[in-house]
């Protein structure tokens, strides 16, 4: 046990000298010295033998580097002819350009993800069953505080994911069990899933209305759980480049960011992202048409919704123009929703454009029925610099007035988001601009641009820069418009830790935003917020 401990805190140690000797790999606990990354065969003899001293070594074997080991006897992780690899994990959050509602065609192997977790067990029973069956189980704490102007319980909103200034917390804890199909192979048909429970204050942006939402939604609790990904998919590559099919609940399908850590440039989110389709439950199909060109189509039941709120009603104590029946629908966005996506890479890959239309229905408002509209692009300049870009507009229509006597009314009774329904976290009515319309149509448009460097093989700087304008105040609370800039450092000890700082600015143009709480009742009394925040994420 002693071993144990003392090679955990040699893990805290290693930070002052890791920069130092960054190109040695460090010595096994308690054994004979060997380098896999000189001779991969080694492997197992510098891990050692029993789990909690692979573990150890695996964190060890790995601080300093850039990347795994590489094994000679690994199949090509690329189909022969595939645009080239923009980017590398790490510093940067992803190697191909993002893309959603799919296993990245033509460059996914199974058993391919570097996991501490599972070299630990790679010579246990279960361990091998697993990697037989290509099952792989890893994921990853993350944990994070931020230092703001605002003081306000939840204050930092509509900045996220820092909704609480001043404050250390766990953002989330996450387990990936998953077996991925292999995307890069032509001669057979293959099958993969993925299950993520998630916990911790990060619950609040994935929740979708009806699986687990009564911690949000009635009891507004600071930690939950939920689970954003549960899916099932079938890899067909006799059409064309591929087919994919992919059937349960899986992220939505555009955007430069993601809710899962890992997978972004900074700690904080994006207004962009933040105010946008988090996840869709349904079926997504993606063909690799071309080598280049990727075409998608989904079908959903509305976006953080579940499938057993399609139809569902409940009562409603103060029939109204808006709901006139003793009934109303539970969640007006549960039903029967139309995604579609085109993305075109360069051979280079050195370019990706990404267009898409996501939840789409008679767009009726919802828990967060969002019809959305743009566009992703990303260029690669040169191995130190890329630019990603987002832009799009998202509406929906039939929303509650807050503008006019009669709405106002209804804030406490009579539509499926009233308080005497949804005490916590409901959507908000729009700032109509008339004092007699019951309802209206509330938009979005945004621009956001990241800016990214590679000083070296394991920082990257990130700089954001955004403008969202809520033009009826629906998503964020308040009718204004948003400038956002924001600038961060993402380091990589080795490939299993990572810390990010940064510092952001908010400025609200129109109107207060910041330092309030509509569940507390507490109106925003500032137009600017400066958040300086970071986060570690260890991965296992």
């Amino acid at each position: 046990m002693r071993k144990y401990l003392l090679a955990g805190v040699s893990l805290v140690a290693m930070g002052a000298g890791g920069a130092a000797v960054a190109a040695d790999t460090l010595p096994p606990v308690g054994k004979t010295f060997c380098d896999p990354y000189k001779n991969y065969a080694c492997m197992d003899s510098y891990l050692g033998t029993d789990f909690m001293t692979r573990f150890i070594n695996y964190y060890r074997l790995e601080w300093g580097k850039d990347s795994a080991p590489a094994d000679p006897k690994a199949p090509p992780s690329r189909r022969a002819g595939w645009p080239g690899t923009p980017q590398t994990i790490p510093p940067y959050p992803f190697t191909e350009w993002p893309y959603g509602g799919t296993t990245a065609m033509g460059v996914t192997r199974p058993n391919s993800v570097d996991s501490p977790l599972m070299n630990a067990l790679g010579n246990t029973a279960p361990g091998q069953w697993m990697n037989d069956a290509h099952i792989q189980v890893y994921g990853w704490l993350n944990a994070g505080g931020n230092l703001s102007n605002n003081t306000v319980r939840g204050g930092n909103s509509p900045a996220a994911y820092d909704y609480n200034p001043n404050t250390v917390q766990l953002d989330q804890a996450v387990l990936y069990i998953e077996r991925l199909p292999d995307t890069v192979q032509k001669d057979h048909i293959d099958w993969g899933f993925r299950i993520a429970p998630i916990y911790g204050e990060n619950y609040r942006y994935t929740t979708a209305y009806g699986l687990w939402s009564n911690q949000l939604l009635q009891q507004n609790k600071n930690n939950g759980y939920d689970m954003p990904m549960a899916y099932g998919e079938v890899f067909i590559p006799y059409l064309a480049e591929g087919l994919l099919i992919r059937f349960g609940r899986y992220i939505s399908i555009p955007d430069i960011e993601a809710q899962l850590a890992p997978n972004n440039y900074m700690y904080t989110h994006s207004m962009t992202y933040t105010f946008d389709n988090y996840t869709n439950t349904g079926v997504a199909a993606t063909l690799a048409a071309t080598k280049n060109w990727t075409v998608q189509a989904a079908l959903a039941v509305g976006t953080e919704a579940m499938p057993w709120h399609v139809g569902a009603r409940i009562a409603n104590a103060n029939p109204n123009p808006l709901f006139p029946d003793t009934t109303m629908l539970k969640d007006p966005g549960a039903q029967p929703t139309f995604s579609a996506g085109v993305r075109y890479t360069t051979d280079s890959g050195n370019d990706s454009i990404y267009v898409v239309a996501n939840g789409i229905n008679n767009g009726t408002w919802g828990y967060n029925n969002l019809q959305w509209y743009g566009l992703t692009y990303y260029h690669k300049f040169n191995d130190q610099w890329h630019i990603s870009f987002e832009t799009y507009n998202e509406h929906q229509k039939n929303v509650l007035n807050l503008d006019s006597a009669a709405g106002l009314a209804l804030v406490n009774s009579g539509t499926p988001f009233s308080l005497d329904v949804m005490p916590w976290n409901a959507p908000f009515g729009a700032h109509c601009g008339s004092t007699t319309a019951l309802s209206c149509t509330a938009s979005v448009q945004t621009f956001l641009t990241y800016i990214s460097y590679k000083p070296t093989n394991l920082d990257n700087i990130s700089y954001r820069l955004e403008w969202f304008d809520d033009q009826q105040g629906q998503r964020t609370g308040v009718k204004t418009r948003y400038v956002e800039t924001g600038i961060g450092w993402q380091h990589w000890f080795s490939p299993q830790i990572e810390i990010r700082p940064e510092v952001s600015l908010y400025k609200a143009l129109d109107a207060p935003a910041f330092n309030g709480n509509a569940n507390l009742g507490i109106a925003p009394n500032k137009t600017t917020a400066i958040i300086g925040s970071a986060d570690i994420i260890v991965h296992f």
